[in-house]
């Protein structure tokens, strides 16, 4: 079983900046997708950037323009850059890695953006 560990996340003020961070407990499958999706509180969860072990990127149209998703596959983890934070960016962030049509998250991390 893959775990899922991230990091990051807090309290900013809006305009501000934060960075997340998720790293898979062990090896994982050369061919995969990392991601992040957000659940706010009373919406369906959204998924927000993901980025292919070809390094393909895919990011939702809310976000574009503000956040970057990368990754390193040595380290086998996958970040997120999220400038210009919006308080409509405040939710919990889940790490995704989706390997073989399964699907792992990470524990959620909270981002919360004050006006």
């Amino acid at each position: 079983q893959v775990q899922l560990v991230e990091s990051g996340g807090g309290l900013v003020q809006a305009g501000g900046s934060l960075s997340l961070s998720c790293a898979a407990s062990r090896s994982i499958f050369s061919v995969n997708v990392m991601g992040w999706y957000r659940r706010a509180p009373g919406k369906q969860r959204e998924l927000v950037a993901s980025i292919g072990s070809d390094f393909s990127t895919y990011y939702g149209d809310s976000v574009k323009g503000r956040f970057t998703i990368s990754r390193d596959n040595a380290k086998k983890t996958v970040f997120l850059q999220m400038n210009s934070l919006k308080p409509e960016d405040a939710a919990v962030y889940y790490c995704n890695l989706r390997m073989f049509k399964n699907d792992y998250w990470g524990q959620g991390t909270q981002v919360t953006v004050s006006s």
